[in-house]
């Protein structure tokens, strides 16, 4: 639920004031459908890129934009990748196994965290830029 001001209560501003966080958003005919929210705050290397937050809007989901928004941010931001599912989010982590084998041609790890702050299952690779067609 979103809280009295309309918000889900999670701190947006630093996406948009700080070098290290990147905020991208999908749209479909104009209007929002997604957004991905990238920082460098990974669990299991000293740096790189980590999916923060990742979201499609319920009615784009199944028609593609996910994988599409998943592979543009990829491109965008080249260099060492963590993208982590809590434990019981077993539909994304099957979304994320399929986008990320896609991408890297099955070149990733995947190591599941069940002790420290954060806990779930973290796929990492390498991304390299890559032109969109």
């Amino acid at each position: 639920d979103l809280d009295s001001r309309g918000e889900f209560g999670y701190p947006l501003d630093r996406y948009f004031g700080e070098s290290a966080c990147c905020p991208f958003v999908a749209t479909v005919n104009a209007r929002y459908a997604g957004f991905a929210l990238v920082d460098g705050a990974v669990k299991l290397s000293a740096s790189g890129y980590w999916m923060d937050q990742f979201f499609v809007m319920k009615k784009y989901r199944t028609q593609g934009l996910g994988r599409l928004m998943a592979q543009q941010v990829f491109g965008e931001l080249p260099g060492l990748w963590e993208v982590g599912q809590m434990s019981a989010n077993l539909p994304a982590q099957r979304f994320w196994r399929k986008v990320i084998g896609e991408w890297t041609g099955g070149a990733f790890r995947e190591r599941t965290i069940d002790s420290g702050p954060w806990l779930g299952v973290i796929q990492s690779f390498g991304a390299q830029a890559k032109s969109r067609n």
